[in-house]
């Protein structure tokens, strides 16, 4: 039953491959094969049939020059290259004992099969390219020119090289960043050369070179590049005065400041110019403008021109001069941004100090109250108390000396109860109803007097 099967499958394959008109089915090989010079490479062929009762026969060839022949377990080998591969049929791999560089190239195979069951050979071809790799060394940059370049007026290129690498891919790096193709960027065939026409100032960066094959990969170090350009963004600051837009505000007396900068690469020469009365004229070179408001005239204008003397452009600025008293406003416009403004400070101390005059005054209206009740309290204590000797009836008046309500002593009922200190000299009981004035009066006018009897 097996023997049958086994015969059948030839069979059956065969007549597939007459329906379908292709041998692709047979033997497989992988198209390229990467290897490492100094090291073995085997190329290897997959059978996709059963090889018993099959006569297979082949032969391997580099570019044009036979490799081996085979059948079945017999190999013949070319003498000159005996020694550089190695088969094992009826296995058809090759084996490269030691890839080096003249081993590149395109290796073909040629198979034949003689099924037991059909009169004809079967052919099967298949080519692989081996590449012998070489590990690539750390590449260099050469830069050209060396020295620093003027934006938009020169080129720059640059080189990657290697001493050791085969079959090697480059790339370019600027702080980082993969640089590819511009419209001021150009790259030779393999990326090896880099050229920047014209340079300009966004090309300033370190710039690195990778290489890489299919084994190894390495960066070069970085190499910078040095671009003149400017000036830009031309400003005129200064740290006195009042600003508003491109006028500046002054007062009188005032010794002011002003300083011109620029981005620029070198930095710029700067002079300042003063219109007048439509006169111009020069009136200080550098970066730093001294003025004294004292010796302007109410406003003038001023002009701070930057140049450069590598890249040969300038640039310039103009501002108006005001000399005016700034008082308070100066100070309001520096404070715009506080939470607290100074009136808002004023108002709440003033509030502050009415609040305590009010507080007081206040202490002191309620006082004679107080005083008014001791007076009472003393004349309600029992008798006995009110009873001790004493030598006027006033030598102790002084204690309520002070600026009185005019109210009235308690009714009647209380009379009785009065002390004879505070209630001497009075003879009836209508005189109870007296006021405070009234019983003032009879204390002694210089009670220090009263005390001396």
């Amino acid at each position: 039953m097996e023997s049958v099967s086994s015969a059948a499958l030839p069979l059956f394959l065969g007549g597939l491959l007459l329906l379908t008109g292709t041998h692709s089915t047979f033997i497989s090989v992988p198209p390229v094969l990467h290897g490492v010079r100094g090291r073995p490479l085997l190329l290897p062929v997959k059978y996709n049939f059963t090889t018993a009762n099959v006569d297979i026969q082949g032969d391997w060839k580099l570019q044009d020059t036979m490799l081996v022949v085979f059948r079945n377990h017999n190999v013949i080998s070319n003498p000159s290259m005996e020694h550089r591969h190695t088969f094992l049929p009826p296995n058809a791999s090759l084996l490269i004992n030691v890839l080096e560089d003249k081993a590149e190239g395109q290796y073909k195979v040629d198979i034949r099969l003689k099924f037991a069951d059909r009169p004809d050979f079967i052919e099967e071809s298949r080519v692989v390219r081996v590449i012998v790799n070489v590990p690539v060394s750390k590449p260099n940059i050469h830069m050209s020119p060396v020295s620093p370049v003027v934006e938009d007026t020169d080129n720059v290129t640059l080189t990657c090289s290697v001493e050791n690498g085969s079959h090697v891919q480059y790339r370019w790096f600027r702080d980082g960043v993969p640089v590819g193709a511009g419209d001021r960027y150009s790259f030779s065939g393999d990326n090896g050369k880099f050229v920047i026409s014209p340079v300009r100032k966004e090309d300033i960066g370190d710039y690195v070179c990778q290489v890489s094959n299919h084994i190894s990969e390495e960066r070069s170090r970085p190499v910078p590049l040095s671009v003149f350009y400017g000036p830009y963004n031309l400003e005129v600051s200064s740290q006195q005065g009042l600003r508003t837009g491109e006028v500046f505000t002054i007062n009188p007396g005032e010794l002011v400041l002003f300083d011109c900068h620029a981005d620029s690469n070198p930095p710029n020469t700067c002079v300042w110019i003063s219109k007048s009365c439509n006169s111009t004229k020069v009136v200080m070179k550098g970066p730093r403008l001294e003025v004294m408001s004292e010796k302007l005239a109410h406003a003038e204008e001023y002009v701070c021109r930057a140049f450069n003397n590598v890249t040969r452009k300038q640039d310039e600025t103009q501002f108006t001069l005001v000399v005016a008293s700034l008082g308070t406003g100066k100070a309001k416009h520096l404070q715009t941004g506080s939470s607290v403004s100074p009136l808002a400070v004023i108002t709440i101390s003033c509030l502050i100090i009415i609040a305590c005059m009010l507080l007081i005054l206040f202490r002191r209206s309620c006082r004679p109250h107080r005083v008014i009740m001791d007076m009472y309290n003393r004349n309600h204590k029992p008798l006995m108390d009110q009873k001790r000797t004493h030598l006027s009836g006033h030598e102790d008046a002084t204690e309520d000396f002070g600026i009185y309500e005019f109210v009235t002593i308690p009714g009647k009922s209380d009379s009785t109860r009065a002390s004879s200190k505070s209630l001497s000299g009075l003879n009836s009981v209508q005189d109870l109803h007296a006021t405070i004035y009234d019983v003032i009066r009879h204390i002694p006018e210089t009670p220090t007097q009263g005390l001396m009897k």
